[in-house]
């Protein structure tokens, strides 16, 4: 494994004194997080050096790209890339996806050999190509068979089990509750829920109501996710759902601050914004720059210069979305081919005029 991802430096943020929301310790595997917070796995996001800056502000559980049963039983190369780590990216957890008995049952065999905290199970996942093969979201349209599926994880797996759900599959088959109580009757430790339908996706509003009905139906921790996109956000979710914990996915990306920020609110109700571009060498605008520069150094490490580049065009928007008049320079990152060209876009910032983006707060909100 590369030196680089030995030598991430660790968190350096400090946290204020203890106050607001009560800060009890939620336990997750075998990991006790205190304020209880996660970082929720995102395909084609949640790779090493993701987690590694994340890590770095000082995200304390993080779990891995989800992966396909069948793809890990098939023992592809591709696969055991994904949920790759190394000590600093501890404790990690682990999501399969998959509908068929005897391919989780295989890749269970193989993730009991494997160093992962917990394993989850999606039942979740909205997208088509998944939901066509009657995987993620579109087990909720049939609990028996899930609850069949969670016995074989929960009895097999070495690892502790938990599982993410949604809400329902549509507005007109809310039954989280219902696969809530099965999943615990099947043994599973934790539950995990995002607060919308699979029809909704990622559009329209979290349903507050139906994660604190899920939390009041079961006796296992649960764990609320959707819209936590800022550290108020994050308050709000523990407020309208009493849930026990709360997963930040899409909050993250281009924004590990959002974890000592939502630290510092939970602890003692006050926060700072992100970073912005125009403050002096020493301040927040070299730590955006500086977090830039290491991510895609992390990135072209992992994945070598050519995946490592395709892959930081994306975090390359994510990082600037706050940021009026980035377009020139957004359009120019989405060209480049090498890890030269990538670095001075990155320090081009520097000498650029830049503003934080009007809409942001709408955006994020």
């Amino acid at each position: 494994m590369n030196d680089k991802f030995i030598n991430t430096p660790a968190c350096n943020h400090q946290t204020a004194a203890s106050g607001g929301l009560p800060l009890t310790g939620f336990k997750l595997g075998k990991v006790i997080l205190s304020p209880p917070i996660l970082m929720a796995p995102m395909a084609g996001v949640s790779d090493l050096p993701f987690r590694l800056i994340t890590r770095s502000f000082g995200c304390k559980f993080a779990f891995a790209e989800m992966i396909s049963a069948r793809a890990l039983s098939h023992k592809g190369k591709k696969t055991h890339k994904m949920i790759a780590s190394v000590p600093e990216d501890k404790p990690l957890g682990v999501q399969l996806l998959g509908a068929e008995a005897v391919f989780i049952q295989q890749a269970i065999e193989i993730l009991n050999q494997s160093d992962f905290e917990v394993l989850d199970f999606n039942a979740a996942c909205p997208v088509r190509k998944a939901t066509n093969r009657g995987e993620g979201a579109a087990l909720l349209k049939d609990p028996k068979k899930l609850h069949k599926l969670l016995k074989i994880i929960a009895s097999e797996s070495r690892l502790p089990a938990s599982v993410k759900i949604r809400s329902g599959w549509d507005e007109k088959s809310i039954n989280a509750v219902e696969v809530a109580q099965l999943a615990e009757d099947a043994g599973v430790k934790t539950l995990l829920i995002h607060g919308r339908t699979k029809a909704q996706s990622y559009r329209g509003k979290v349903d507050y109501d139906i994660i604190r009905q899920v939390k009041e139906a079961v006796k296992i921790p649960v764990v609320g996710s959707g819209d936590a996109l800022s550290p108020e956000l994050v308050k709000k979710m523990f407020d309208e759902t009493g849930c026990d914990a709360v997963a930040i996915a899409r909050g993250a990306l281009g924004n590990p601050w959002i974890f000592p920020q939502t630290v510092r609110l939970l602890k003692d109700g006050a926060t700072a914004p992100p970073p912005s571009l125009d403050e002096p060498e020493g301040t927040a605008s070299s730590e955006l720059i500086k977090t830039m520069h290491r991510h895609f150094e992390l990135s072209c490490g992992f994945h070598g210069e050519r995946i490592g580049v395709i892959i930081f065009r994306k975090f390359f928007y994510w990082y600037t979305r706050r940021i009026a008049g980035i377009k020139p320079l957004r359009e120019k990152a989405f060209r480049a081919k090498t890890k030269e060209e990538i670095i001075n876009i990155i320090n081009e910032l520097r000498q650029t005029a830049l503003i934080p983006h009007p809409q942001y707060k709408e955006l994020t909100n």
